[in-house]
């Protein structure tokens, strides 16, 4: 008795609940609320279609660019820690030498500088390539104000200067190159604040501003 009675009541459930579910159904007469806009006095149901997203390959060209941007990317990324850091010390070795009047006491300040300048940068700058040392040399002049070429010559003299000048031109390079953030270098300048953005870099130019 028992057991037929819960099979009686299974069976009225399922009835019930397929009943409720065949309610909930639209039929063709009911109503059903749609947006709609008024299109030249005529009302047009309004729905918003999803993202049709259209890809293509790039081209030779577009392909050479997009190899040449991401290079210059990477390049900045991976030197622009040193420029900065650089930046910072020899800011400092110049707010130092400017009270400092005597050239033996000024040649001994900037020996012992330049071995901690060698001591920290040595390793890591021997593994950059000559792209990267490109960049890395108009990113010094970013965070210093003065090109290479006119560093060396300050803090070595104008000889030793002009050699490496000399050096840098067997490698397609110059020591004495500007940077121009609004012009030639604006994608540079571009890379420069992201990655502040990202690594939460303030600029030290700023900073020595202030």
């Amino acid at each position: 008795m028992t057991r037929k009675f819960h099979f009686l009541l299974y069976c009225f459930l399922f009835f019930v609940c397929a009943d409720a579910a065949a309610q909930t159904q639209y039929g063709i007469n009911d109503t059903i609320l749609h947006q709609a806009v008024v299109y030249n006095g005529d009302t047009i149901e309004a729905k918003t279609l999803e993202n049709c997203l259209f890809y293509s390959k790039m081209n030779e060209a577009q392909m050479t660019a997009r190899a040449k941007y991401d290079r210059l990317r990477n390049a900045v990324y991976v030197t622009y820690p040193y420029a900065r850091r650089a930046g910072i010390v020899m800011n400092d070795i110049n707010e130092k030498l400017a009270i400092v009047s005597r050239k033996e006491d000024r040649r001994k300040y900037i020996q012992s500088r330049e071995k901690d300048l060698k001591k920290e940068f040595s390793d890591p700058l021997t593994n950059l390539s000559v792209y990267q040392g490109k960049v890395l040399m108009k990113l010094i002049n970013r965070e210093t104000g003065n090109n290479c070429y006119e560093i060396i010559k300050e803090y070595k003299g104008a000889v030793t200067a002009r050699f490496y000048q000399t050096v840098a031109f067997f490698f397609n390079s110059n020591l004495k190159q500007p940077y121009d953030a609004q012009n030639e270098d604006l994608v540079i300048e571009k890379f420069v604040l992201e990655v502040q953005r990202m690594y939460g870099y303030r600029d030290i130019r700023k900073i020595s501003a202030q």
